[in-house]
C-alpha cells in the first residue's frame, strides 16, 4: 500500500465514523455501573441495586435499621446463597428472623430467581445515612392553580391526581 492510500484511508469518511474518546455524555447508571461492578462483585452482589434499593426492597423501616453486606454463594453456583445482612440492634436481630421468610422470598423477587436461601446477621453500628428531604412544593397565584385544578378534573385515581398535582406544582412553579 502506498503513503498515498494509507493517509486516505486513516482520514474518516461520512461512512467511517470518527472515533470518539471518553469525552461526551453518558448515563450515569452506565458509569456508575462500571465503577462499582468489581467492589460489588467481590462482595457477591450481582448487582447494586439490591445494596442502593435496600429500603425498597425490605421496607423502609428495616431499610435504615439493616445493610446488606454480602452474599455468600455455595462453591461454583450463583443460586441458594448467604445473606449477610448488619443490623443495628439484638431486638431487630430477633424480628429479623421471624420476618427472614418474607425477606429472602422479597429478596429473590428482586432477583427473579432464588438468589438468597438464608440470612446470617451480623450486630453492629451501621454507616451514618444521609436522609432525603423532599423539596417543599412551589406555592402558586391563584390564576396557576385554578389552571391546575382544571386540567386535572378529569382525573379519577386519587393517588394518580395527586402524583400530578404534585408534578404540575413542581413545573408551573418554576420561575425563569
Amino acid at each position: 500500500m502506498s503513503d498515498k492510500t494509507k493517509a486516505k484511508s486513516d482520514e474518516p469518511t461520512s461512512a467511517q465514523p470518527e472515533k470518539r474518546g471518553s469525552a461526551g455524555p453518558r448515563a450515569v447508571a452506565e458509569v456508575t455501573t462500571r465503577l462499582t461492578r468489581r467492589p460489588l462483585g467481590k462482595r457477591g452482589f450481582a448487582e447494586s441495586a439490591l445494596v442502593s434499593g435496600w429500603p425498597a426492597i425490605v421496607g423502609p423501616m428495616l431499610g435504615q435499621s439493616t445493610l446488606p453486606l454480602k452474599i455468600v454463594f455455595p462453591p461454583t453456583e450463583r443460586v441458594g446463597g448467604v445473606l449477610h445482612v448488619r443490623v443495628a440492634s439484638g431486638a431487630l436481630a430477633t424480628q429479623l428472623q421471624h420476618l427472614e421468610p418474607l425477606i429472602i422470598q422479597r429478596i429473590n423477587g428482586h432477583f427473579g430467581y432464588g438468589a438468597v436461601s438464608r440470612l446470617h446477621m451480623v450486630q453492629g453500628p451501621l454507616p451514618p445515612r444521609r436522609v432525603y428531604k423532599a423539596p417543599t412544593p412551589p406555592t402558586l397565584t391563584a390564576e396557576e392553580q385554578q389552571s391546575l385544578d382544571a386540567s386535572l378534573a378529569k382525573v379519577d385515581d386519587p393517588d394518580l391526581k395527586a402524583l400530578l398535582e404534585r408534578l404540575g406544582r413542581h413545573v408551573l412553579g418554576k420561575k425563569d
